[in-house]
């Protein structure tokens, strides 16, 4: 009876190669060449995959914060409101649109003060925050039928904050079917509204007198 060839690659492995120490897994070799088995290094392996982005590092290096002097939300309030997406004033925050939303109504809260953090407000800027958070809330149900919300807010650059040097708390609309792989396969968030036609809905909706 003839002997059973052992799986694996051992065709393709070098003769002065011992059998036992190779992986035996077809996918440690690449046309017949065998490549290297991360479990032979000194590491702690864990769950997690890696997806190696060396791209990335001109985003992580140069970032995408403006410069001090054009900060986009301590300019947006000497603006129209129309211009500048912002849909309430209050006496120390206002609320404007996201220029790039998640959903149709991202909103976002920010104090007129050129502050980084949540800990660097006033006592007055935090509860006009908080109350124009509600408000908006209450707005984007009555205007939009959403189910519910993403509320947040992204503190310094490491946390991802887009504008890491001006506070600003995101309100982000959710439905229920509003999750699809779009953004995924095509890394594209599709957005049924226009921006101008959601501020227009949203600053009608708005109360007059609010703080």
């Amino acid at each position: 009876m003839t002997e059973a060839t052992p799986a694996g690659p051992e065709k393709d492995a070098p003769r002065d190669t011992p059998w036992d120490r190779l992986s035996g897994s077809p996918q440690d070799f690449v046309e017949g060449v065998q490549v290297e088995n991360s479990g032979d290094f000194a590491a702690v392996p864990d769950a997690f995959q890696r997806l190696w982005t060396p791209h990335r590092m001109v985003y992580i290096q140069d970032g995408q914060q403006p410069h001090p002097d054009d900060c986009p939300f301590c300019i947006a309030p000497s603006m129209d409101d129309e211009k500048a997406l912002i849909v309430a004033r209050g006496k120390y925050a206002y609320v404007l649109l996201n220029l790039f939303p998640y959903n149709s109504g991202h909103l976002l809260v920010c104090p007129y003060r050129h502050v980084a953090t949540y800990d660097e407000a006033t006592p007055e800027e935090v509860a006009e925050i908080g109350s124009l958070t509600q408000v908006a809330m209450r707005v984007l149900k009555a205007t939009s039928g959403c189910d519910g919300f993403n509320l947040g807010m992204n503190q310094g650059r490491i946390a991802g904050a887009g504008i890491a040097e001006h506070l600003h708390q995101h309100i982000v609309p959710r439905w229920a079917l509003d999750s699809n792989f779009f953004p995924i396969i095509a890394g594209t968030k599709a957005i049924p509204k226009l921006l101008g036609e959601v501020r227009r809905e949203v600053a009608e909706g708005w109360p007059v007198s609010t703080v």
